[in-house]
């Protein structure tokens, strides 16, 4: 018989309804959430949600909102630097052994992942070109063989996540973004774990520019679809009552 994968708890499918609506900009900065209102919304108890609505506040995904309730928290440019300092420390690393480690079927997951970006690029996504960059580089951290890279930064990319969405807005930005990558690959493919290094670094910093411009400058972000304004939780928690 097939061994059955475990449903997600409650708890886990209202945290990932909160966490995808704030990283998706359907929860903008500072809107509120009581545990009242997210269990309406989701047609939930009250338990699941202040479950999930402490963990987001404990990976400053929200912020307390005065005597009652918890708000979006900003897009803080300072924490992103922070986040970009620390992936220019690590990645570089990691490209060096995914280079060293990558087999024959890592790297063919590798071109798989490029094909995928090239497919989101096509479409012109906002949400298929973000997803696409994540996976690219968590497939880097996997290559590399050391699992603290992928727990450490599977934890911040939700991060990267919101802010990212700022930056892909503008379209002159994807395709330096897959050519870089695909510049990436090739150098683990050829177990160039130098190039791949130098590569991934500048990568970054390039990365980290764009960020950092766009958020310390919101007039240079481009305007959000009306459709990812709505300020509401995705209904996807199953009842819990």
């Amino acid at each position: 018989m097939k061994t059955l994968a475990p449903a997600p708890s409650i708890t886990d499918q209202v945290y990932t309804s909160i966490l995808d609506a704030i990283c998706d900009g359907e929860l903008e900065p500072g809107a509120r959430l009581t545990q009242d209102s997210v269990a309406s919304m989701l047609s939930v108890s009250r338990q699941p949600v202040g479950q999930a609505l402490m963990l987001l506040k404990q990976q400053r995904l929200l912020v307390d909102a005065g005597k009652r309730g918890l708000r979006v928290a900003p897009l803080d440019p300072a924490f992103l630097r922070s986040i970009y300092q620390l992936r220019l420390a690590l990645e570089p690393y990691a490209a060096k052994l995914a280079a060293a480690n990558a087999t024959a079927a890592d790297l063919a997951r590798g071109e798989s992942l490029l094909a995928a970006g090239g497919k989101a690029l096509a479409s012109g996504s906002i949400g298929e070109l973000i997803d696409a960059d994540m996976a690219f580089h968590m497939y880097v951290y996997d290559t590399a063989g050391n699992p603290l890279f992928v727990d450490v930064m599977g934890q911040l990319w939700n991060h990267l996540r919101r802010a990212m969405r700022e930056v892909i807005q503008h379209p002159e930005l994807r395709e330096t973004v897959w050519r870089e990558h695909a510049a990436i690959h090739a150098a683990i493919r050829e177990h160039d774990g130098a190039r791949a290094a130098a590569l991934i670094h500048g990568h970054l910093e390039r990365a980290a520019a764009k960020v950092d411009g766009v958020l310390v400058n919101p007039r240079a972000a481009a305007r959000r679809p009306l459709s990812s304004r709505s300020g509401s939780v995705r209904r996807g928690a199953r009842s819990a009552r």
